[in-house]
């Protein structure tokens, strides 16, 4: 984080989108992430969390009075609210469209997985280009690792959870094998970066 203080006031006012990648441990992490995020925070911010595709998702509920930003599962064709977190909802892949409106997709599985990590960041990277940051967490497959990829080759902000801090670090690792992060940071500090994306306080 020393290091990288610089291109941390940079960030401010270069990101607009946030995708966020997860699956055994996220709600962990995201229960770490998500209350840290200050009121004034302005990037619309994407989340494709593996939960079980049969049963409806609770993470709405879990999180919305943790959360000083509005909470939503992500509906099709809605535009996209600065400012917003966004939940995949379970057994859909979302997509960021071009034109910043919301898409849900029942395609194939990618890595066993619907919704899909990968495919959410490539298409928020095709969206949002050098404005977007991607977040890979804890998890036990390897979806994810093409997705930080495409963020990266679209000259986003790449950002991968520390492997020794994760609960299951199989999908951090594989992000890292794929390409070498902006950042690998603890929970704390992935917190205190999105903290950092919120408007500078006047003096």
């Amino acid at each position: 984080m020393t290091a990288g203080g610089v291109l941390l006031e940079t960030l401010r006012d270069r990101i607009d989108g946030v995708v966020i990648g997860a699956s055994a441990g996220g709600v962990e992490a995201l229960a770490v992430l998500l209350p840290a995020l200050p009121p004034d925070f302005r990037p619309a911010l994407f989340i494709v969390l593996h939960l079980p595709r049969e049963r409806p998702s609770l993470l709405v509920d879990i999180f919305e009075k943790r959360c000083a930003r509005p909470i939503r599962e992500a509906e099709d064709k809605e535009p996209v609210a600065p400012g917003t977190v966004y939940f995949a909802p379970p057994d859909y892949h979302l997509l960021v469209e071009r034109n910043f409106h919301i898409a849900l997709s029942a395609d194939e599985l990618v890595h066993f997985s619907r919704p899909s990590i990968d495919v959410l960041f490539e298409s928020a990277a095709d969206a949002y280009g050098p404005r977007l940051l991607g977040i890979i967490l804890t998890g036990a497959n390897e979806d994810g690792a093409a997705g930080l990829h495409a963020v990266h080759l679209a000259g986003g902000v790449t950002v991968v959870q520390r492997p020794d801090t994760a609960k299951v670090p199989l999908m951090v690792v594989s992000a890292l094998q794929r390409n070498p992060a902006d950042f690998v940071l603890s929970l704390d500090e992935i917190a205190r970066l999105l903290a950092s994306l919120a408007p500078a306080k006047a003096d």
